[in-house]
């Protein structure tokens, strides 16, 4: 835990309340940007479970982290040990980002007088009973809706900036790994997803890996996290005839230099097609089990064709049939439109 500068700064001390997961954390930085754009003097924390700690930790906004285990909320002693954590920082005003209960909760607890969080849809479950400003998005974006919570605090459409925080270490690595690549042009393609309805199919991606090299003179790389994402990436540089190579085992800040090094970010949505579009990688992001205009690659292409219009539970174990109406050709359409006008160059 980050120890309290409870002295050093003289403006209004706000927690921003985004527990998980990682993509939705990297949704909602910018509002740690427009809040240390509008208040240069703010006391700024942010409480985030531990999971997606590492894409918050190190932000050049924040003048605290406070992460807490999973499940934190559902039991008395972990809703005191939070509670231990989040009271020395005397925060004047909570921004509940996540909209539900244990995030208006960690608001509440923190003590804050003013707590700032979604009405309507959005504010789901206890949320709307803890929070005692309640604001209703015009926007479903969750980035943008998140940022419609600071009308209260006086800002209104602010800029958007993500300053996501990657390691020099990282940064070195990366920059190592990139030469040992001969192509001019590097696309990493990502065939994970925490739900099984959130993979494309692994021959889609080596024959999409086939087309960049061909058309476009791309190599492209296989990012994988877990032992099952493993496979799949081994599958798909199997299948691409040379296009593509397995990209190392990476953490998260690690994952986020390697792309960054990239000319083109491919995956489903999960958390690093966000971190893709926070270090500023063109990116395409494939959907079927949630929808682009909730979560999309914010301001990149977005591809979908069907979705499963179920609970979120039976979203999460419904099969990738969604997905599987993506045709390859519609991404490789999408990877022309990026392409633009730029010069087609032969095979590497």
């Amino acid at each position: 835990m980050s120890k309290p500068k409870t002295e050093s700064r003289r403006g209004p001390r706000i927690l921003i309340a985004r527990l998980s997961a990682i993509g939705d954390a990297i949704l909602t930085l910018p509002v740690a940007c427009a809040l240390r754009a509008k208040f240069p003097d703010a006391y700024l924390g942010w409480v985030v479970e531990r999971k997606a700690a590492p894409m918050v930790r190190g932000h050049r906004a924040l003048d605290a982290v406070i992460s807490l285990e999973r499940n934190w909320f559902l039991s008395p002693k972990g809703i005191h040990t939070a509670r231990a954590q989040l009271r020395p920082h005397r925060f004047d005003i909570s921004l509940d980002c996540q909209g539900n209960t244990k995030s208006a909760l960690a608001g509440w607890i923190s003590g804050a007088n003013q707590r700032i969080g979604y009405a309507g849809q959005y504010g789901g479950e206890l949320s709307r009973l803890m929070n005692n400003v309640r604001i209703a998005p015009a926007f479903r974006h969750l980035t943008d809706r998140s940022l419609e919570l600071l009308t209260p605090l006086g800002l209104r459409s602010p800029s958007v900036h993500w300053d996501l925080p990657v390691s020099d270490a990282s940064v070195v690595w990366a920059s190592r790994w990139r030469r040992t690549i001969p192509s001019k042009r590097i696309a990493v393609l990502n065939p994970g997803g925490t739900w099984p309805s959130k993979r494309w199919e692994a021959s889609r991606f080596a024959q999409t890996a086939v087309y960049l090299k061909h058309r476009y003179g791309y190599q492209s790389a296989v990012v994988w996290g877990t032992g099952e994402e493993r496979a799949m990436a081994d599958k798909i540089v199997a299948q691409a005839d040379g296009a593509a190579v397995l990209a190392p085992h990476t953490d998260l800040h690690h994952l986020a230099a390697l792309i960054s090094n990239a000319n083109l970010f491919i995956s489903g949505d999960t958390g690093p097609l966000h971190i893709a579009v926070a270090v500023g990688t063109p990116t395409i992001g494939l959907y079927g089990a949630t929808r682009p205009g909730d979560s999309g690659p914010y301001g990149q292409i977005a591809i979908q064709k069907a979705y499963e219009s179920s609970s979120r539970r039976q979203r999460s174990n419904a099969n990738n049939s969604a997905m599987r109406a993506i045709q390859v050709a519609d991404v490789c359409a999408a990877i022309d439109e990026l392409q633009g006008k730029q010069p087609l160059v032969g095979a590497a």
